[in-house]
């Protein structure tokens, strides 16, 4: 009589072989989830955005930790995870910032909250306070937010001439987190981490 072979699911077949790997690699997650996850530093920090399957294996290699994490779950042979959409590195690491904050129409949007900075109202769009007409420099300085009627109206002249003020002088932003935002969308749940006004829109 045949004798089965040992360690096999059938006879004279031998089992599958387990890659020992096999857990670590994770499908893509659903179109559904969130496609990007905000990385902070050790210190939490602020470090950069990379996308949800990069923060996955950082998790999985114990490189990272979650620190906020999406409703969607993705599945391995022998492990589930929850989406991290906020993570954080394990290990400090030190990253050579640029010494200036790129001066972007999002990035001044995001300063000065949304809000047009002459009559409170909704930005649509970006003016200099001095016009560039009259020498104007397209520095944080002197760009602001501003509607569509208060830019029109104001166009080439002077808030001098026209009577108006400043709430507050526009400023140029500093720190890691004003990095992240000049070219990108702001997830709701990055806000607690970036210091960004609930007035951001997501």
């Amino acid at each position: 009589m045949p004798r089965q072979a040992s360690g096999s699911t059938s006879a004279g077949h031998p089992g599958p072989r387990r890659d020992p790997h096999h857990a670590s690699v994770l499908p893509l997650p659903s179109p559904g989830t969130t496609a990007a996850t905000l990385l902070l530093n050790a210190t939490y920090e602020p470090l950069c955005v990379v996308s949800s399957r990069r923060a996955i294996v950082l998790v999985l290699a114990e490189k990272a930790e979650p620190v906020d994490s999406a409703a969607d779950v993705v599945h391995a042979e022998m492990i589930s995870l929850a989406v991290p959409v906020v993570a954080r590195l394990t290990r400090y690491v030190r990253v050579p910032f640029p010494a200036s904050v790129p001066l972007s129409r999002r990035a001044v949007f995001t300063r000065d909250g949304q809000t047009c900075v002459y009559c409170g109202g909704s930005a649509t769009s970006i003016d200099h306070v001095v016009p560039r007409s009259r020498g104007g420099t397209h520095t944080w300085d002197n760009v602001v937010a501003a509607c569509r009627r208060c830019n029109h109206t104001k166009a080439d002249r002077s808030l001098a001439e026209l009577g108006w003020a400043l709430p507050h002088p526009p400023r140029t932003p500093s720190g890691a987190a004003w990095r992240l935002l000049g070219t990108r969308t702001v997830d709701p749940r990055w806000r607690e981490w970036l210091g960004v006004p609930e007035s951001v829109s997501a």
